[in-house]
């Protein structure tokens, strides 16, 4: 009955199987971030805070989408798909730390060093970086041991020195410098589009073995749309107002970050995410129908009151 309420979904438009995704994906995740009932019920209580009610789930439902390509179990791809949100939302929260960005506001409530204090949110980070990887290690991913490993490393390498953390401190070193196109964006490939890709990897790897030329051309796809995602962003930083962005909009022009639109200005940066768009789509013709979802979510991505 499960199987055929999800072929169901799988027939229906992207409004209703992204927000099929988005409950089953809520749901799991309440169940696994530690309950406020359990000592440290503080620490707990700001995780919960930091994570739940909140974000649009970008990461995740590129998993989703991945793993559809790959006639994946959606059980798994749950997995995959916490990992890499709980990596990103530990990310928001020292973001948002004053020793970072000092900001106040994210997904339309006070950031977690505001709601609690510094102290706890440096642990908030610490413990839901190690619930990521927690999650990966419990809950069988695949049928084979070793590709499970190397979906962990992923993960591992995408979050470190080598993506996320890298991007956040190149950024961080180039606050009030002129950048070049070319630094901006190996900048960002790792500060956004390295999540961004570990994703789409990830929810592919969930399910059937893929070879390494269409595992190359997913990947493609992810580094092009975590590009596209970041322009997107720059441009609504510098356009949307704080109420509709959930987070305080002008921060990075108040704190001097070169962005795309500082760069390129906006038109050329709109003109830049629509090629991006374009590219990522076209690494995805290989794969024909099976890849419909992860075309709807470059859509969704790149189109986004834009």
């Amino acid at each position: 009955m499960q199987a055929e309420k999800l072929m169901e979904v799988q027939g229906q438009g992207f409004q209703v199987w992204s927000y099929a995704c988005h409950s089953r994906f809520e749901e799991a995740l309440r169940l696994w971030m530690p309950s406020v009932d359990i000592a440290p019920q503080r620490l707990h209580q700001a995780m919960r805070y930091s994570v739940l009610e909140g974000g649009k789930r970008v990461r995740p439902l590129l998993a989703f989408a991945a793993g559809e390509l790959a006639e994946a179990d959606p059980g798994r791809v749950n997995v995959v798909a916490a990992a890499v949100e709980l990596i990103h939302a530990y990310s928001l929260v020292h973001d948002d730390m004053p020793c970072m960005d000092d900001d106040v506001l994210r997904r339309g409530k006070p950031t977690c060093h505001v709601e609690y204090d510094e102290a706890t949110a440096l642990l908030v980070g610490d413990s839901l970086q190690s619930l990521a990887f927690q999650l990966l290690a419990e809950h069988p991913l695949s049928d084979q041991p070793a590709r499970q490993l190397q979906m962990i490393k992923l993960l591992a390498v995408a979050s470190g020195s080598r993506g996320m953390a890298g991007g956040q401190a190149i950024d961080l070193d180039s606050v009030g410098k002129p950048l070049s196109l070319p630094q901006l964006e190996f900048m960002h490939i790792h500060k956004t589009g390295a999540l961004i890709r570990a994703a789409v990897v990830l929810g592919a790897q969930c399910g059937a073995a893929l070879s390494d030329a269409q595992l190359a051309q997913l990947d493609h796809y992810g580094k092009c749309i975590g590009l596209a995602f970041q322009v997107v962003d720059d441009v609504l930083d510098s356009e949307a107002d704080t109420a509709t962005l959930g987070k305080t909009a002008g921060k990075d022009a108040e704190q001097n970050k070169p962005t795309y639109v500082s760069l390129l200005g906006v038109m050329a940066a709109k003109k830049m995410a629509q090629e991006l768009h374009q590219e990522a789509k076209d690494a995805l013709a290989d794969f024909g129908e099976r890849a419909r979802r992860l075309r709807e979510m470059a859509d969704f991505i790149v189109l986004r009151k834009f």
